[in-house]
């Protein structure tokens, strides 16, 4: 193309205001190709466009979806997705098993610490590019236009493969925890069979892919409590431990903080230690997965980035409480993690009872089951918005939104059919599983990289013009970036390595090898054929359209109309 801008010069002659807003897309060419599911849905041509609408105008796309996403629940959707408890629950044994009380209560507290620095790098991010592909879409617009297409490429299938294998590392939790709440309940007398275990698995994944068929009111509505059942059963926990915990049988704070046992087989306690660090990561990660339903809420621009990060810092701080809590409480470790296999649930019966501890562990479940609906949201809208940009060969099948839910369901189902092959690593082994545990953190993280350091190298070449939104950190922002770069170069090589040792074909950390493969085959597919269709992000903008502009009567606004060449009023009943 022989100038950077988004839309043919016929067109930006006719719209100089809008297009001067485009150079966040530079250099990617147009597509004008629209869904023929949604012919009704709003578009930069709609009389009735709003700000959010115009605002994703002017990166390049029609607005296909409906936002029903207001403010409480963004910030129930941004906190669900880390579902606090039930994640620290499910990731609770690594930690404890591997390097002792000390690592669950120091890798805790210097992950959540600097995964503020990933926190607010990517709220800054999605704040400039409030849009369904996240960073994925803005990693193709911070890098010079002859990297665009690659980066993007990169990014898109990293990002997808951490959330793909997120959904499916919080499923295949959720089902083992119900099945220890089952063992508790029989007093260890129950068998789980790798069979049961990947049944419920199955049958969960597919109640969720019938909840995210739903219309995005009714996902709204029910994303709005999804907060309150997570903080609430948080603190249930905290205080019904130490209540029932007697001063005598807690441990002393030279245990809790400075005990470190290492079970893991390494040679090493600092490696030991060191694997701690893969509950606070698997915990506090998927951090723009508000970015993913953007499209879906209203002052996007502010409401995700501001609900990115706050969520970190609020799970940071009252998932570090848990852990000291758990951990002050645990009683002999030794005797963890008990029948049920889970060191959370059994030190929750032993202090609580059976009883109390099977009335408390459903609400754990249930945050868990959350999180889920969530995190599979965010994927279906990232799966939507590549298919949107032609980068996968479906003919666009996923980029569409459905006519009555305004939802990608088609994108939604393929979320849930990736997750359930990803859970087949169950028949391998159980430790062979956990890979994707590591894996959505790695993956996730490092995409995360890629479009903050592409901004800070290339913010000076006048092909890279990023334009910051609301939430805008100034100064702060490249120390900030440094920070986020050099810890996630250090906790990506710790989840690589395997949990146990020694290291065979049944206790090898496959997360390394998964995503490595899954990136050289993505780029051998790039060079095979699909650089021939996915050119980058791709507007679906009508040409034939213009920007609105706010009438100073309150119920009506002024739309130019280049076809008429006129303006004229409509009032919105």
């Amino acid at each position: 193309m022989s100038t950077p801008h988004l839309y043919a010069s016929e067109t930006r002659q006719r719209r100089t205001s809008a297009a001067a807003t485009h150079d966040r897309m530079a250099d990617v060419s147009p597509s004008a190709v629209e869904d023929q599911s949604s012919s009704r849905s709003p578009s930069i041509g709609d009389t009735n466009l709003d700000s959010d609408d115009a605002e994703l105008a002017r990166l390049g796309y029609k607005s296909e979806m409906l936002r029903e996403f207001g403010n409480l629940s963004t910030f129930s959707f941004a906190f669900s997705i880390m579902g606090m408890c039930s994640s620290i629950a499910t990731t609770f044994n690594t930690p404890l098993l591997s390097g002792g009380p000390a690592s669950v209560v120091w890798c805790w507290l210097i992950g959540a610490i600097l995964n503020i620095s990933l926190g607010a790098s990517i709220a800054e991010i999605v704040s400039a590019y409030p849009t369904n592909g996240g960073l994925y879409t803005a990693s193709a617009s911070l890098v010079p236009a002859r990297w665009r297409a690659i980066t993007g490429w990169i990014v898109g299938w990293l990002n997808l493969l951490g959330q793909c294998a997120g959904v499916a590392s919080t499923e295949y939790g959720l089902a083992r925890m119900i099945w220890a709440g089952c063992n508790v309940g029989y007093d260890g007398d129950f068998e789980v069979s790798t069979g049961m275990q990947f049944g419920l698995f199955v049958g969960l994944l597919i109640v969720h892919g019938f909840l995210n068929s739903l219309k995005t009111r009714d996902l709204a509505f029910l994303t709005s409590g999804f907060v309150f059942v997570n903080v609430g059963a948080t603190l249930i926990i905290i205080i019904v431990l130490l209540a029932t915990t007697g001063r005598a049988n807690m441990h002393p704070a030279s245990y809790v903080f400075g005990n470190v046992v290492n079970q893991s087989g390494w040679e090493s306690d600092g490696l030991a230690f060191m694997l701690g660090f893969l509950s606070v990561q698997w915990t506090m990660t998927d951090y723009d997965a508000a970015a993913h339903i953007s499209e879906e809420v209203k002052k996007a621009s502010i409401a995700a980035p501001v609900a990115i990060f706050v969520a970190v810092i609020g799970t940071g701080m009252l998932g570090w409480v848990l852990n000291v809590v758990m951990v002050l409480c645990s009683g002999d470790l030794a005797d963890l993690p008990g029948p049920s296999g889970s060191a959370f649930l059994q030190i929750m019966a032993n202090r609580m009872g059976k009883t109390g501890a099977l009335v408390i562990w459903p609400f754990v479940c249930l945050v868990a089951f959350f999180t889920v609906q969530t995190a599979l949201q965010a994927n279906a809208r990232t799966f939507y918005a590549f298919s949107r940009d032609g980068g996968l060969p479906d003919r666009g099948l996923f980029g569409r939104v459905n006519r009555y839910t305004k939802t990608p369901i088609w994108s939604v189902w393929l979320v849930v059919g990736i997750a359930i092959l990803m859970g087949c690593l169950d028949w391998a082994s159980t430790i062979a599983s956990q890979a994707i545990f590591s894996m959505c953190a790695l993956a996730l993280d490092l995409s995360y990289t890629i479009p903050v350091i592409g901004r800070r190298l290339f913010e000076h070449r006048p092909d890279v013009n990023f334009k910051p939104g609301p939430f805008y950190m100034g100064k702060w922002g490249l120390p900030v970036n440094i920070v986020m770069v050099l810890w996630t170069a250090f906790e990506v090589i710790i989840l690589a390595f395997p949990a146990v040792k020694p290291i065979t074909a049944l206790t090898m950390n496959y997360s390394s090898v998964i995503t490595v493969g899954v990136m050289v085959l993505s780029g051998l597919w790039y060079i095979a054929g699909a650089h021939k269709h996915y050119h980058g992000p791709q507007s679906n903008v009508d040409e034939h359209v213009a920007p609105v502009e706010v009438s100073p009567y309150e119920d009506q606004k002024v739309v130019s109309d280049d076809r008429e060449g006129k303006d004229y009023q409509r009032t919105d009943l």
